[in-house]
């Protein structure tokens, strides 16, 4: 016999007590019944009605949002977004909170996930608690720094530019993102009619007065004639295979760090944050404390941001070996450190290419991978490699905090950790870890 259909609960409302925050920007609460909510709107300690937005009797949890606010926190203030709120744009997560109070927020999950997932307190991992924001990013409650330097719109039906609702495919059309780049906001995306594309990404190089804009058009749909306000080239990309092509301008756009400038094309990866680049490589390196003649890794080095910065330090008898999936950043990478003879890009999987280097010792790495982490099998390579120290670079509190775990069993232990709120208004943070080798008889 088929069970029956557990009935939604979309739309039911609870009157609730708010708890802890929680990974993934909403607080936990508990129904009457004790069913877990995971309410989004909301901040520890209020009491609020949650509507539910996902969940069915009996679930593990249900999703809601804070539709009505009967006792505030005093953290709490009016969303200076328009378009943020329950049911809106999913793009923020804090808009109604101080900005003090949201890196404290994430200071809470931070040192949460460190605990849960690797047995970690702040002390033993070196870390103050504090979530440090990214220089002129310090601004009064009701203020929002524009710091978003690349904005993917998605299109509506009839051709307007807006955002994702939360956790959803439909389009909050909007005129204007808070969070966006002055150099976004000045292209005019938002006024245009994009009928027959799928999504508009726009970029606004730090580095440069690069701008770009990447459109994914709708199957059989024809391009527009792209009219800005401000010059930019065009890229396309295909709907059929992913592939970009270049339809006017240069294909990349220029950034810079460190004293450098990278190239990054087809709309490839660069923090989106304009202070993060130079703020991630000053952590990294003054964690690494690089010496000259040293041979250093860079996995998921991208276009060669943190390899660029180890070649520098480690000098013409150091040696830096980069590896990285993408086909187009391993292109970019070798352009932007043709000048350093001493480093080496791999193109494929870490997981992959590391064992084939037949590399048995180096002495720093940095590692910087995507939101799921490095994984067990990469760490226990990289722990047998004997670093001197090691730095991981995260963008997500609980990759790292399994990581770290696989780490300490390879014989590591973590000397410093730093956090950074390069992602203001939403739940995001930036991690950097300093490992290095237990000491024997410690």
């Amino acid at each position: 016999m088929q069970a029956e259909p557990r009935k939604s609960l979309v739309g039911e409302e609870y009157e609730v007590e708010i708890g802890p925050v929680a990974h993934g920007g909403h607080c936990i609460a508990r129904t009457s019944e004790g069913q877990v909510l995971f309410v989004r709107h909301a901040l520890p300690g209020e009491r609020v009605v949650a509507r539910v937005t996902e969940g069915e009797e009996g679930a593990r949890f249900l999703r809601a949002d804070a539709v009505t606010v009967l006792e505030a926190s005093k953290d709490r203030i009016d969303a200076p977004c328009p378009f943020a709120g329950p049911g809106r744009c999913g793009g923020c997560d804090w808009q109604h909170a101080k900005p003090g109070a949201q890196r404290r927020l994430k200071g809470e999950v931070v040192a949460e996930q460190l605990q849960r997932l690797a047995g970690l307190t702040p002390e033993e991992a070196g870390w103050d608690g504090t979530v440090m924001p990214a220089e002129g990013d310090k601004v009064p409650a009701g203020q929002v720094p524009s710091w978003r330097t690349r904005v993917q719109y998605a299109v509506t039906a009839d051709g307007r530019a807006g955002l994702r609702r939360h956790r959803s495919h439909e389009v909050e059309p909007i005129d204007h993102c808070l969070i966006a780049a002055e150099g976004v906001s000045e292209l005019g995306i938002e006024k245009r009619d994009w009928t027959g594309m799928d999504s508009v990404e726009a970029i606004a190089a730090t580095g440069s007065q690069d701008r770009q804009v990447v459109l994914t058009p709708k199957p059989g749909a024809r391009l527009p004639l792209v009219e800005l306000d401000r010059p930019v080239s065009v890229l396309r990309i295909d709907e059929r295979n992913g592939q970009v092509h270049r339809v006017h301008g240069r294909p990349f756009v220029r950034e810079r760090a460190d004293g450098r400038t990278y190239r990054v094309g087809n709309g490839g990866f660069w923090q989106v944050h304009p202070k993060a680049a130079d703020t991630l490589v000053t952590a990294v390196m003054q964690g690494l404390l690089p010496r000259k003649g040293d041979m250093a890794l860079d996995l998921y080095c991208g276009v060669g941001l943190f390899a660029g910065a180890l070649a520098d330090r480690v000098g013409e008898q150091g040696a830096v070996l980069g590896i990285e999936s993408g086909k187009r950043a391993v292109e970019d990478a070798r352009h932007n450190l043709a000048d350093f003879p001493r480093v080496r890009i791999e193109q494929g999987k870490v997981e992959s290419v590391l064992p084939r280097t037949g590399i048995t010792e180096v002495d720093l790495v940095v590692l910087d991978p995507p939101r799921a982490g490095a994984g067990r099998r990469t760490v226990e390579h990289l722990s047998s490699l004997g670093a001197r120290r090691i730095a991981y670079v995260a963008c997500d509190p609980a990759a790292l905090a399994r990581d770290l775990a696989y780490f300490r069993d390879g014989g590591y232990r973590v000397r410093t950790l730093r956090v950074f709120d390069l992602f203001p208004m939403t739940h995001h943070v930036e991690c950097v870890a300093i490992l290095e080798p237990v000491k024997k008889g410690v």
